[in-house]
């Protein structure tokens, strides 16, 4: 679901500033340097200068992520703690640094646990509150699985088996509405082996007829299940448009009759 950096990583580049300083020879503390215009002359100077600007990147990443988790953590600190590493003036020793960061990091931990946790239960009710509303629907039917489907278009063609590879284009959201995934989007329609897809494409294609479209509301635990995403929460009862443009398995079995028909 929705991407954290991880704090391990912040960990080990601060335990590898700590390293360097350790095992290189004294230097001359690091003297802050302000000027309004910074020349760049060689190609040195712009590779270390890179160096800094991605590793303030991506701290600043980092801190707007923990603090979305309500972890304020201060910038000014940070870029402190850079800045007396370089300068061998640590005011943490390496086993406090890395003890503070195992802190951080079980923090972090205890507040995702605790935020998936809800998000699973909230999607657990948001799906049943979907469900009851789709099966009221005219034209819904549910299979024994628990699978349901409306069928919006039905078409002529022939219908795909589990070991098929099918053609088709789709769109994914969740019960609010959200939209997780859409083939519509990229202009491409999705080809995939039937037998390789979530348990519910798996059983629902194999009822459509080439040049159909279905919807189908797939309940979590013929989808997804309890993995979590940052596009798709645990637990999430998903709907899906769905048109089946092509079986291609079919359609090569359908090419080499022809072309022994005409021989």
């Amino acid at each position: 679901m929705k991407s954290v950096f991880k704090v391990s990583i912040l960990a080990a580049a601060v335990t590898m500033l700590v390293a360097c300083q350790k095992e290189e020879p004294k230097k001359p503390a690091v003297q802050e340097v302000i000027q309004e215009t910074v020349v760049l002359n060689s190609d040195d100077e712009k590779a270390a200068y890179a160096i800094g600007s991605s590793l303030a990147q991506y701290l600043k990443a980092n801190l707007a992520q923990q603090e979305e988790m309500g972890l304020i953590l201060d910038s000014k600190m940070v870029l402190l703690g850079v800045q007396d590493a370089f300068s061998d003036k640590a005011k943490l020793t390496e086993e406090q640094a890395q003890a503070a960061l195992k802190a951080l990091d079980e923090r972090v931990a205890s507040i995702m646990e605790k935020r998936s946790k809800e998000t699973s239960a909230a999607a657990v009710l948001a799906g049943k509150e979907l469900r009851d509303k789709f099966v009221k629907e005219k034209g819904v039917k549910t299979t024994d699985s628990g699978l349901m489907y409306k069928v919006e278009t039905m078409g002529k063609g022939n219908k795909p088996l589990a070991q098929d590879t099918v053609v088709v284009h789709y769109k994914g959201t969740l019960p609010d509405g959200t939209q997780f995934d859409s083939s519509y989007d990229r202009n491409q329609p999705a080809t995939f082996p039937l037998d390789r897809v979530i348990p519910g494409w798996t059983e629902g294609l194999q009822l459509m007829p080439v040049g159909s479209k279905f919807k189908f509301v797939i309940p979590a635990e013929l989808a997804y299940g309890d993995q979590d995403s940052p596009a798709i929460p645990a637990n999430s009862t998903l709907t899906f448009d769905v048109e089946l443009l092509e079986i291609k398995e079919k359609a090569k079995e359908a090419e080499v009759k022809a072309a022994t028909t005409t021989k």
